[in-house]
């Protein structure tokens, strides 16, 4: 099974869709990212603000942090090989990252996609924007 790692900047929770100004690049990249489980790839997201340790580990990503500082991030990586660096790709770059062919369209999967306050995002919410 291909895996899937992205080392994303410090967030307030594991997606970073959250809060009242939620970023569209996110929303799209998280539904991205459910496609790729949907088909059978391995997805692990690693947010700097909850283990920091983990960036510190991998010489790639703590090489990328050394040299662009935070604006290196995300780091993606297929298979512990390097992918992606400063940007989040979209899902037909995701797909070849990890050998898919065809990618759905985003909105399809969009519409399915719920941030960390759930798939409504109607949870009430602490003042750190997350639930």
């Amino acid at each position: 099974m291909k895996t899937l790692t992205v080392y994303d900047p410090a967030m307030c929770c594991s997606t970073g869709i959250c809060g009242t100004d939620i970023d569209q690049q996110l929303v799209d990249f998280a539904a991205d990212l459910d496609w790729l489980k949907s088909e059978g790839i391995e997805v692990r997201r690693i947010n700097l603000s909850q283990e920091p340790a983990l960036f510190a580990e991998n010489e790639q990503v703590k090489n990328i942090l050394q040299n662009d500082g935070v604006e290196g991030l995300p780091v993606i990586l297929a298979d512990d090989e390097m992918q992606s660096a400063g940007q989040y790709p979209d899902r037909t770059k995701l797909a070849q990252m990890v050998g898919l062919t065809a990618a759905q369209p985003v909105e399809q999967a969009a519409a399915t996609a719920g941030g960390c306050c759930g798939p409504a995002g109607d949870a009430e919410q602490s003042s750190s924007g997350c639930c």
